[in-house]
């Protein structure tokens, strides 16, 4: 069985994300900032009737910022009824992947990741990494536990 994930770019990098997580995909043209707000929080960006924040995976996996051209997405998505965009420079892939494609990440990836990354996929030349969406936009810190 084969289940699809939306495949997306920061920095260098290829990620990948369950489709079933992901409501949609939007271009990016900037965000309303937050005072306030946590240094990757960009700001609120309203979807579809909804005031959606929107994290900055740059500044998140302490890249350096950039400017977001043209190919930048937010993938909007939700988890356990919490819709959160995630800023990437691009996305426009959805492919199969099968559980037996994705490996544990090594020990030392997971820890210099801070738990970001929770699987690889080796495809043909390609590396992805299955980001882990619980530590990504912080949800471990709704339910109480760390």
């Amino acid at each position: 069985m084969s289940n699809l994930h939306v495949v997306f770019r920061v920095a260098e990098a290829e990620y990948a994300l369950a489709a079933a997580d992901v409501l949609q995909m939007e271009s990016y043209a900037g965000a309303t900032r937050v005072p306030g707000a946590l240094p990757h929080v960009a700001g609120v960006i309203h979807v579809r009737g909804r005031v959606v924040p929107v994290v900055d995976l740059r500044v998140l996996f302490g890249l350096p910022a950039t400017t977001h051209g043209l190919d930048a997405r937010v993938v909007v998505m939700e988890l356990h009824e919490r819709t959160v965009g995630l800023l990437v420079d691009s996305a426009r892939e959805v492919i199969k992947l099968g559980p037996e494609q994705i490996t544990a990440p090594p020990k030392a990836l997971t820890e210099g990741a801070q738990g970001f990354v929770k699987g690889v996929v080796h495809l043909g030349g390609r590396l992805l990494l299955i980001i882990d969406l619980t530590r990504v936009v912080g949800e471990e810190a709704i339910d109480g536990n760390n």
